[in-house]
């Protein structure tokens, strides 16, 4: 139901159609009468001035539009006025009706409406009896029918538009959610495991554990500023992603030297030329090199792991594999948070994505995206 006050726009289009169906009526209604054989006189003017004039307000009041619409129309013909432009002044103020409220309180005021326009059927001597029951009720169930199909379509599209716009904010909340997890959950494994080290030789080699405590105070840097740019994306207008690009394949050189103070020897091998690539693929690929990484960290115990990263012309791969306990951990499994969450990222942009153990013992992840070639 439309309950807004119209704009000042939306008015200034409702009296400019009252004018023009008034313009209507007053040119209108002489030769209609003239074609029934009788004349209009003032009194016939006056109601169709009346009749035009209320369309002025038709959105802002419908249902006062209507009733003086009603009255001046059935006034007009009760008086021995034939058919004429008053007809669509009265029509327009039952569409209005049927198009801004309800169905049940505007059938309700039209079935009124269509009761005092069909009272001249019955008083007029002129009128062809209950036969002209039809014409004068059609003025009344087209502009009715019309106009509730009007609103009904308005309402679908309005209920369509809502969930679409639900659908992509639950797309992004979604989204923002893998991408803290992915900065979050990388920056604390390697801040864990860096502590470790700490605590373990803070006694016997002090200088080896202010090295690890200087890598944790670098790591947990790095995560913050990642994490900082990850919700920029949410606060749209603070400039801050434009300033801070969002990672990519280049970065791996940096996670691997990142990664090498936690004790996860990382090796990069870059098969084909490196080039620019769209950052949605180039964000993705790095994520799934990061997490991979990650749950190295965490669950495969001592390890050491090679990142294979493969530029072809229509495609870029890349594969994770590492030494240690190929049996998934909690975060190898079917999680949203783990490969699930790989796996969702890749299909999404096209590609495809596979996981599992290896037959020497470790564990292996694959990645391939799809990467339009550029004229």
């Amino acid at each position: 139901m439309d309950r807004r006050r119209p704009g000042w726009r939306e008015s200034v289009g409702d009296g400019a159609l009252a004018l023009a169906l008034l313009a209507v009526g007053l040119a209108g209604t002489g030769p209609a009468a003239a074609d029934e054989g009788g004349t209009a006189d003032g009194r016939g003017y006056a109601l169709v001035v009346v009749a035009a004039l209320a369309l002025a307000v038709r959105r802002r009041w419908p249902f006062v539009t209507l009733a003086v619409a009603a009255v001046a129309t059935t006034a007009y013909l009760v008086l021995g006025y034939p058919y004429g432009p008053i007809l669509v002044s009265f029509f327009v103020a039952v569409y209005t009706v049927a198009t801004h409220r309800t169905v049940r309180p505007a059938a309700l005021a039209s079935a009124v409406a269509l009761v005092l326009l069909t009272g001249h059927v019955f008083v007029d001597a002129r009128s062809p009896g209950l036969l002209g029951l039809m014409p004068a009720a059609a003025w009344v169930v087209v502009p009715f029918a019309v106009g509730t199909t009007v609103r009904l379509s308005r309402e679908a599209a309005a209920r369509t538009r809502a969930e679409e716009a639900r659908r992509l904010a639950d797309g992004e909340r979604l989204r923002v959610a893998q991408e803290v997890h992915d900065v979050v959950g990388h920056g604390l494994a390697a801040i864990h495991m860096q502590a470790e080290i700490a605590l373990h030789l803070l006694e016997k080699r002090p200088e080896q554990a202010h090295a690890a405590l200087a890598a944790i105070s670098s790591t947990s840097k790095e995560a913050l500023d990642e994490l900082r740019v990850t919700l920029a994306v949410v606060r749209r207008g603070d400039g801050a992603a434009e300033r801070a690009p969002a990672p990519g394949l280049a970065q791996v050189p940096a996670l691997r030297d990142r990664l090498a103070g936690t004790g996860l020897p990382v090796a990069v091998e870059v098969d084909g030329e490196p080039r620019a690539l769209p950052v949605a693929v180039d964000l993705a690929a790095y994520r799934v090199v990061q997490e991979s990484l990650t749950n190295v960290l965490r669950h495969a115990g001592p390890a050491t792991a090679a990142v294979r990263i493969r530029y072809a012309p229509a495609e870029v791969g890349v594969e994770v594999t590492d030494t240690g306990r190929g049996a998934p951990g909690p975060a190898r499994g079917t999680a949203g948070s783990g490969l699930a969450g790989m796996r969702e990222r890749i299909t999404a942009l096209g590609g495809s994505f596979d996981a599992g153990p290896t037959a020497g013992g470790g564990f292996r992840v694959y990645a391939r995206l799809p990467v339009e070639e550029r004229a």
